[in-house]
């Protein structure tokens, strides 16, 4: 950056790809500080000159302060009056232009230059840079003529031009500036690395410097400097001739915002999350294009719902989704706040640009604009924060339809937005728009499968006859997030649940369609009290029927809380986990594994194991216990021990398996888990009679259940359960054939009564007419009963109800504690 030519060289010396600059730092008053070598080359002033006196006097550089000239800012080809003042109306913003400089001896030169504002110590200090702009099209003509095309190497010269980290910037600094230390010199550094420094790469690439602050070198023909003409077509007249440097600078302008788009491109495509896609898209553009960026979404895109459907109106709900800007912490906050829902105005311009899905361009905000937008908004006041600043307002359209609108605005100091300004802003939110849309269908697709995937899951009760259970469903990490895994408690006959947790392979909403057809066959061939091994060659016949590509893992248990069995088949599957309650030890149930439901011809056997009041069966999907790389062993012994760990209540169980399990790397599965404490009723807590095939059976039947109802201390209970006996007797009766039929009542947290007999054929409501003499017994049940149902086998049939008891009863110990 610094040194001109090393003593020895020539004055016209300028490497391809190398060249010298004026290096000189400017502080708060004016005055020149630092003035180098390049300095003295360029502006023909010596150092012990320079160094003391007004910049303006040294560095005579035009156009920057001329009143009554377009364009003040970088690269404008007006004339000039200096450079020194400029930099104190710049602020705290980078700049940089094109002037033409008288020189003693030398003509009229063209300089490039860059000012960039430093931090402390003092305000208003600038590091500017400068370099004569005919060495590039020096260098450039002697690039052409060279064969090769190769960079010429002189020893000693070592000009500052591009380095790749800051490191090596920081190192090269205090060599530039002798008298600056490691600290103001990593400042300087983080600040020009963070704004943007000069790349004076140009031979082939055709690169020239371009400043990192927006703005396009307005264009005055015949202001001095090398013209080029543009060849105009057969019969047109020849286009007016454009100064070359300024060709130069508008060519780096547009490459730059190229670049720019280029580089926000791969910023904001990096995730599918609608969140994070729109802090990205907000953050891309500030500092570099503006100052402040809020980015607001139609409300229906922002809840992941559907395509909205027709134009915004002054109904439609905007959601302000994130806000980014560089002004003093929490200015914007209170006026603006992140997360608010509005409806704008019709007669602004944030309307306009939602309706008509065209950018709108403010140059700047006056005093008159800022009063009129913002009295159209009640209760607040846009004044202070939008009067006398330049606007932009892009909106975020797919398939021309607004998504969303961003509102972009510059401060009063900083170049104002134009034409060029307005078209990079159209295509950033162009390119925001497709990401945006993409987020959106994305957030969409996995709301729909999130709430089919819900919709298959069934809603567990958490208390069974004699049972406690708890489930937790966790979708896979893989895109999509819907997948096969599978629970389900199943209410059985005799005070029996059917336990049952499967994993369809594959991922998809193929799979969940297969979970679901699989599910509801279970759910069917459970209430036919089928045993579990038979039910799992029924199920397996029905996979091979639906398809060559239905397989499956399931595990079915049947549980009787008063026998204190559990009956299992495993098809394949991960088998399950048995805590038990008298030691609190777990093991792993050794069952017949068997093949997956679909492998087809293929034996299923029942295991019977016995269990105990208290005892926790867990029962879940590989997903949680299976992880690239490592031994499923690995993960079963894990969830001994973490299932076997010391708990409150089941949902507190269950949350210590799933953190125990599911924070270790590699899983992407989804994972269900179903934990049921099997707290078996006890014996005094059942009655069982047999009633012969007589029709005085009936009125034995109800004296019976009113003494047990009394006994069991439930008057309340007695007159609509003998009711209700007495018709679903009176029923078995009038069908048995042979054998008695059986009374069963269970106290729970209900009364469950069950009447059996050998008649397979189901007990169905019949619609009785006024002079029918039967039909109306399964009537009477329905209405007094809080659910009733029947089942039948080979062996005969059993019709039950549940009654709710409205009182608890008589706490007492369980078989358990009595026989301790």
């Amino acid at each position: 950056m610094d040194s001109g030519i090393p003593p020895g060289l020539p004055q016209d010396f300028a490497a391809a790809g190398r060249i010298p600059l004026a290096v000189v730092v400017v502080d708060g008053d004016g005055l020149v500080s630092h003035w180098s070598t390049g300095a003295r080359r360029l502006f023909g002033h010596a150092r012990e000159e320079a160094i003391g006196q007004p910049a303006s006097d040294l560095m005579p550089v035009a156009g920057a302060l001329a009143e009554g000239e377009q364009g003040v800012a970088h690269g404008t080809y007006d004339s000039y009056d200096d450079l020194g003042p400029e930099l104190h109306t710049r602020g705290s913003y980078p700049t940089g232009g094109c002037a033409k400089l008288s020189a003693p001896g030398r003509g009229r030169l063209d300089v490039l230059w860059w000012a960039y504002p430093l931090i402390g110590p003092g305000p208003g200090r600038h590091l500017v840079l400068a370099a004569d702009a005919a060495q590039f099209r020096r260098d450039e003509e002697e690039a052409t003529n060279d064969r090769t095309g190769a960079p010429r190497i002189f020893p000693g010269f070592a000009p500052y031009t591009e380095f790749q980290d800051s490191d090596a910037l920081a190192r090269r600094l205090p060599d530039i500036l002798p008298n600056m230390g490691p600290a103001e010199s990593n400042r300087i550094v983080d600040q020009v690395l963070e704004l943007g420094y000069p790349v004076l790469e140009f031979s082939h690439q055709e690169r020239v410097p371009v400043t990192p602050d927006w703005g396009v070198p307005r264009r005055a023909a015949g202001r001095g400097g090398t013209a080029v003409a543009t060849p105009a077509g057969p019969g047109q007249p020849r286009r007016a001739a454009v100064p070359r440097p300024q060709l130069d600078l508008e060519y780096a302008a547009v490459r730059e915002r190229l670049e720019f788009l280029n580089e926000v491109s791969g910023r904001i495509g990096s995730s599918l999350d609608l969140a994070r896609t729109i802090r990205e898209v907000t953050s891309a553009a500030v500092p570099r294009f503006t100052d402040f960026a809020g980015t607001h979404l139609r409300a229906a895109v922002l809840a992941g719902e559907g395509f909205p459907d027709g134009p915004p109106d002054v109904t439609t709900i905007w959601h302000r989704v994130w806000v980014e800007h560089n002004d003093e912490p929490g200015r914007w906050d209170d006026t603006v706040p992140v997360g608010e829902a509005i409806a704008f105005p019709e007669h602004t311009p944030f309307f306009q640009c939602m309706v008509t899905g065209e950018p709108v361009l403010i140059p700047r905000i006056s005093e008159e604009d800022g009063n009129r937008i913002s009295g159209e908004f009640e209760k607040r006041d846009l004044r202070p924060l939008i009067n006398h600043r330049s606007m932009l307002l892009v909106p975020l359209k797919a398939r021309d339809v607004v998504l969303g609108f961003m509102v972009l605005m510059r401060r009063p100091e900083r170049e104002l937005f134009d034409d060029m300004d307005r078209t990079t802003g159209a295509e950033l939110a162009a390119r925001a728009g497709l990401v945006l849309d993409n987020a959106r269908m994305y957030t969409y697709q996995e709301n729909v499968a999130e709430t089919l995937q819900d919709s298959m899951l069934p809603q567990v009760a958490p208390r069974m006859a004699g049972c406690d259970i708890a489930t937790r469903y966790l979708p896979g990490t893989r895109l999509g997030r819907i997948g096969g895994d599978w629970f389900d408690a199943v209410k059985l006959p005799g005070s029996r649940t059917a336990l049952v947790v499967g994993d369809v392979m594959g991922h998809g909403l193929n799979s969940a369609a297969m979970m679901g057809q699989l599910r509801t066959a279970v759910q069917t061939m459970a209430t036919m009290e089928m045993p579990p091994a038979q039910l799992m060659r029924n199920l397996d016949d029905l996979a091979q029927r639906l398809g060559e590509q239905y397989l499956a893992t399931c595990l079915y248990a049947v549980y009787d809380p008063i026998t204190s069995e559990l009956q299992i088949a495993n098809a394949g599957h991960i088998p399950p986990v048995l805590v038990r309650a008298e030691d609190g030890r777990s093991e792993v149930l050794d069952l017949p594994t068997g093949a997956p439901i679909g492998v087809g011809q293929v034996a299923f056997e029942t295991a019977t194991v016995k269990v105990g009041p208290g005892d926790r069966l867990v029962l879940c999907t590989d997903g949680l216990v299976e992880v690239r790389g490592a031994d499923i062993g690995d993960g079963l012994a894990a969830l001994c021990a973490s299932a076997a760990h010391p708990a409150a209540s089941m949902d507190s169980a269950c949350d210590t398996i799933i953190r125990a399990l599911n924070t270790r790397d590699g899983r992407k599965d989804d994972v269900a888990l179903l934990m049921a404490r099997l707290n078996g009723i006890p014996d005094e807590d059942v009655a069982e009679f047999q009633l012969d095939l007589d029709p005085r059976e009936v009125g034995r039947a109800r004296r019976l259940a009113r003494g047990q109802l009394l006994d069991w201390e439930l008057p309340d209970a007695v007159e609509a359960a003998e009711l209700m006996v007495s018709e679903l007797v009176t029923n078995a009766l009038n069908h048995a054939r042979s054998r008695q039929v059986g009374l069963r009542l269970v106290r729970t947290d209900a009364l469950l009564c069950e009447v059996t007999d050998d008649e397979p054929a189901p007990a169905a409501l019949l619609d009785a007419g006024h002079d029918d003499e039967f039909g109306r017994g399964l009537r009477v049940v329905s209405r007094l009963a809080r659910e009733w149902g029947t089942s039948s086998s080979a062996h005969g049939k059993t019709v039950w109800f549940e009654q709710t008891l409205t009182r608890r009863p008589t706490t007492r110990p369980s078989r358990s504690a009595r026989a301790a």
